[in-house]
């Protein structure tokens, strides 16, 4: 770094260290300001990597004789749940975990029963937006065993003209950005839950997010975790059209697996090609917690690609300055741990709820909540399951949402695809079979009423 931006950054320094943030936090950023000021972008180039080979992705169906050593390694095992997200594109503006999701309980109440079951501990990552509304909900639900808390850090952001801290007096809050869930890592460090988990003897963590219901604590994987002695492991799926705009996994030139990010894809690149690259991570991570504390005593701060994000320092304002946030991926960290695998799961380990079509589908017959706490495809739902497109002018927010189906989900289990255009409000019992459209194109209202059965397209 020249002299005049090493300047430069005593100004991010002196911020994040007025704002409370760990010495750890600050140079972890510093390693990123150098790149940014590099002229390094995060970009990965397609001749720099190559999709992964069917034999170097382990089949989860082959690791069904590892649960007996599952089972014995739950008592060192735990569940870290990302739950910073405010679901601000459903329209909430609390933590999207507190969202009723299935048969009245929340993602937070369903995630804490799944570990109860168990008898693993629970940890939450919180952001600023979600920690206090988090504690508050964990007082009313009052849980036997209440789970371990830590906030995520925060970076600030970088003014894209002079790379100078930028300042937003209007509100400062919006001076900063998350991290992206790379932080972690780091985060799990400085707060100090790290060495809080190796020394009560916990050693193996899976890491996914509040919003998937579908990332249980697997005892076939956590036994082959401990089994093999694996550092690191990325759950995978088999990418469909849907997944194109997202990233995948990858190879690089000393045969190691990598991540690549939709935002490190360069123009023109074979990134969104799904049967080239037809991996894509899950988010749901598992990690041997030695190994994590070795790979950063060694390295001292945990070195994940770039992510750089170009946007405005207020997002809802295009002409307030522009901005670079700097942010990182927790996949990421597959190319730093020596042995890391890839294990291809089943679709069914892989259904966030991101939109109000994703809530409708959860809530509805499709899928069911069993006796351990886990929610699971309904055996009668017609494979991939029901394909829903809700009229954003009148399903985009969970108001509207909840005001439209007032006595809960239709019937989908027969549906494999439902279309609503207009404004429709649904009451109880109704049956969606086989793919529907609904259509009311009246400027009032229109109501399907109780018992109704839709098995063709409908105009109102």
């Amino acid at each position: 770094m020249d002299q005049h931006h090493m300047d430069h950054f005593d100004h991010f320094k002196e911020k994040m260290a007025g704002a409370g943030l760990a010495p750890l936090v600050i140079d972890t950023f510093g390693a990123y300001y150098r790149q940014v000021v590099a002229g390094q972008t995060g970009i990965i180039p397609d001749d720099a990597i190559r999709p992964p080979r069917e034999d170097e992705v382990v089949p989860a169906e082959a690791l069904a004789a590892y649960a007996n050593a599952g089972r014995a390694a739950l008592k060192h095992a735990v569940r870290i749940t990302l739950n910073g997200g405010l679901g601000t594109s459903m329209g909430l503006t609390e933590p999207k975990s507190l969202l009723t999701v299935k048969d009245q309980k929340s993602f937070l109440e369903i995630i804490l029963g799944q570990s109860a079951r168990l008898n693993i501990k629970q940890v939450f990552m919180n952001s600023f937006s979600t920690q206090a509304a988090t504690e508050e909900a964990l007082r009313t639900i009052g849980p036997a065993d209440p789970p371990l808390m830590f906030i995520q850090n925060r970076f600030p952001k970088i003014l894209q003209d002079s790379l100078m801290p930028a300042s937003w007096p209007a509100n400062p809050e919006l001076e900063w950005n998350p991290p992206g869930h790379g932080d972690v890592y780091t985060a799990m460090a400085t707060s100090g839950i790290l060495d809080r988990l190796l020394e009560a003897d916990i050693r193996y963590a899976l890491i996914c997010n509040s919003d998937n219901l579908g990332a249980t604590m697997d005892e076939s994987i956590l036994g082959y975790l401990a089994r093999h002695d694996v550092p690191f492991l990325m759950e995978v799926a088999r990418r469909t059209p849907a997944d194109a705009k997202g990233g995948h996994l990858a190879v690089d030139g000393n045969n190691n697996f990598l991540l690549r990010e939709s935002a490190q894809f360069p123009t023109d690149s074979q990134g969104q090609d799904i049967d080239t690259y037809c991996f894509f991570n899950t988010n749901n991570l598992w990690l041997n917690l030695s190994a994590l504390k070795a790979v950063m005593a060694r390295e001292k701060t945990l070195r994940l690609p770039l992510i750089l994000n170009p946007k405005t320092v207020d997002p809802r304002d295009a002409g307030s300055p522009a901005v670079y946030q700097v942010e990182s991926a927790m996949g990421a960290a597959i190319a730093l741990f020596d042995g890391a695998r890839a294990v291809q799961v089943p679709r069914t380990r892989f259904f966030p709820v991101k939109t109000c079509h994703d809530l409708l589908v959860v809530r509805s017959d499709s899928f069911l909540l069993n006796e351990n706490m886990v929610l699971e495809p309904n055996p009668a739902m017609i494979p991939p399951g029901p394909h829903v497109e809700l009229d954003p002018r009148f399903y985009s927010n969970i108001d509207m949402f909840d005001e439209r189906f007032p006595q809960g989900a239709p019937s989908l289990v027969q549906c494999t695809r439902l279309r609503l255009e207009g404004d429709i409000r649904f009451e109880g019992g109704v049956t969606i079979i086989g793919d529907v459209r609904v259509t009311n194109t009246r400027a009032e209202q229109a109501v399907i009423k109780t018992n109704t059965l839709v098995a063709q397209d409908l105009r109102l």
